[in-house]
């Protein structure tokens, strides 16, 4: 399938290295992209600590895993509402709110003083996020014109996302180790002190519809539509955690996922008869936001199950140390700066639709090569493949995000946004339960190991194959 026939780079004819961003523009990046640092940090910076947390507090092993679905259902479930409400009332506004309600949920998260105080800052914490990532990714999105500018600026907020992930379960560990676990949350709240104050003078006012500097008349929000995909994501998000702490035998998980299903099913069906949905059908059918969203997807779900998988075996299997294995990702999180920072470049050359398919067939090519590793050895084969999966993998963050947002209109922007940023906590949090489970069921852990890897590796190669041909038929 000839790929030169993808329509033309955004950035056609600019010069390899996108233009430089004056001071203000910069300061205005610096904001954004801290702030989604800070939500990705969250997501990981905790995980090494959940032993220290639970004796402290008296959360039994079982109950742990609230410490981690309490944030992911709020953060996941709530996504596209809040990106719909800020393109209506201004993105801002709620974007500073998010901030506000974050960095008071990560207090709370370090004082608590119970199970019941920790979780309720937890869930707080999911709420401001599910606030913070579709405003700050449409503010950069409407802020940085289509073009160089907006690829360099997706560029490094891909970067400081995959690196935050990374950062936090190496910087976990360390903080656990010399300060505790509540250092941890004390670490996101000092950086809310940061950014907050820095945002209300530099945000640019919104331009969405009804918004501030909009249209004077709004658009009524899709209550019906609002309710049932909240709720359906809710419980999907809900069903999937739980099935990766449990499996999928629970009556519980099995009831909760058939809810999840048939409210996202109602969903489509309101959505098909407003007048004014939360998710314009037209915008789904546009091929450019389907396939962008479904690489986003693929490439989330699976690379976090290699990293989940390869953190068993480096431990387990060959009896690395919590700290060697943070190391092996810390490689890792160094090998995604540098590919956040070519990245920019391979877009303005290749486009963004191109840049997602080589990026995904690369993460597969690279996943493939894990297969190689042995029970006596395989730490350094494994440290160069995931990180080179993981330049691959950074890279189709960056495009399927250009690929999703490009040519939409400002007004719709936290619509698409939204849509990247539930793409994105879905595809986190699905890859584990489904796939997580064949490592633990082959007759030994590394067997399994290779049997998740080796479908991994062909998921992600069947897509990128996918994904070309659907975008090859996509309008420019």
């Amino acid at each position: 399938m000839p790929l030169d026939t993808f329509p033309a780079a955004t950035a056609a004819g600019a010069a390899a290295v996108p233009p430089r961003l004056d001071r203000r523009s910069r300061l205005i990046l610096f904001v954004l992209c801290a702030a989604q640092f800070m939500v990705a940090l969250d997501f990981s910076v905790l995980n090494v600590a959940l032993p220290d947390l639970g004796r402290d507090l008296g959360l039994d092993r079982s109950a742990l895993q609230w410490a981690v679905t309490a944030f992911a259902l709020p953060s996941g479930g709530f996504l596209l509402l809040f990106g719909r409400i800020a393109d209506l009332y201004g993105r801002r506004r709620l974007f500073l709110a998010g901030l506000a309600v974050f960095g008071a949920a990560s207090l709370l998260a370090t004082l608590a003083w119970n199970p019941a105080s920790f979780l309720a800052g937890r869930a707080l914490q999911g709420f401001g996020a599910a606030v913070i990532v579709p405003t700050g990714m449409s503010l950069l999105t409407t802020t940085f014109p289509e073009g160089p500018q907006r690829d360099r600026a997706l560029g490094i907020s891909g970067t400081l996302l995959s690196l935050g992930f990374t950062i936090g379960m190496v910087l976990g560990g360390v903080m656990t180790d010399t300060l505790g676990w509540r250092s941890t949350m004390g670490l996101l709240t000092l950086f809310t002190l940061i950014v907050l104050p820095m945002a209300p003078k530099l945000l640019p006012g919104s331009h969405a519809t009804g918004g501030e500097g909009g249209s004077t008349v709004r658009s009524r929000l899709d209550v019906p539509g609002a309710v049932t995909v909240t709720g359906g994501l809710l419980a999907v998000i809900y069903a999937l955690s739980t099935a990766a702490q449990r499996g999928f035998g629970g009556a519980d998980v099995r009831l909760t996922l058939a809810a999840g299903v048939v409210l996202l099913t109602a969903f489509a069906i309101v959505e098909s008869r407003s007048d004014a949905p939360l998710v314009s059908l037209p915008m789904l059918r546009r091929r450019t936001v389907a396939w962008g969203n479904l690489g986003g997807l693929v490439t989330f779900s699976m690379m976090s199950t290699v990293v989940f998988v390869l953190t068993l075996y480096l431990q387990e299997t060959l009896g690395l140390s919590a700290f060697r294995t943070g190391l092996v990702f810390g490689v890792q999180g160094v090998l995604s700066v540098a590919a956040g920072a070519l990245t920019p470049k391979v877009l303005a050359r290749f486009g963004a639709r191109r840049t997602l398919v080589f990026s995904l067939l690369g993460q597969g090519v690279f996943v493939a090569a894990l297969l190689g590793v042995g029970a006596q050895s395989g730490a350094l084969l494994a440290t160069v493949g995931v990180s080179l999966a993981s330049m691959c993998h950074l890279g189709a963050i960056i495009s399927y995000g250009l690929t999703v947002t490009s040519g939409v209109p400002d007004g719709e922007q936290g619509l698409a946004t939204g849509l990247v940023t539930t793409t994105q906590q879905v595809g986190i949090t699905v890859g584990i339960p489904l796939l997580g489970v064949l490592a633990t069921t082959g007759e030994t852990l590394l067997a399994g190991v290779r049997t998740v890897l080796a479908v991994d590796a062909a998921v992600v190669l069947l897509a990128g194959i996918v994904i070309a041909a659907g975008l090859r038929r996509a309008r420019p």
